[in-house]
């Protein structure tokens, strides 16, 4: 996983000024791609996952949109969670005022603690870091 340093530049952060590793991301594995490459593991063709792949996409994006958690086993958890404003009292708040937007979060399946995703990660600095 390649990443960069780059120095903070909020004023207002305490982190002002310092430098930070941020991943930098060389490739968009695209639908496609990604459907080809589980058709091959399978035995599959592309068009045999397909339907099913689509079928799925929309079925995890209506229970989202329900509000629901969507666990995926081996996998993890998604849920799509709120962004808004602070408001002093209950009834100042206003949906369409004060709600920013709305941001999916994806928890990865953990055994002991630490995510399967995360483990044999290898770090490597990106030439044009500085």
């Amino acid at each position: 996983m390649k990443y960069k340093l780059v120095k903070e530049t909020k004023p207002k952060l305490s982190t002002f000024g310092k430098y930070k590793a941020v991943t930098v991301h060389e490739h968009t594995a695209e639908t496609r791609q990604i459907l080809i490459e589980a058709a091959k593991r399978l035995g599959l063709t592309w068009g045999d996952v397909v339907p099913f792949a689509m079928a799925l996409s929309t079925v995890i994006g209506d229970h989202l949109r329900q509000g629901h958690r969507v666990r995926l086993k081996d996998w993890g958890l998604m849920k799509l969670e709120i962004e808004s404003d602070k408001v002093d009292k209950p009834g100042d708040f206003v949906a369409e005022k004060h709600i920013r937007g709305v941001r999916l979060h994806f928890l990865p399946e953990s055994s002991g603690g630490s995510p399967d995703l995360y483990k044999n990660l290898d770090f490597e600095k990106d030439k044009t870091s500085p």
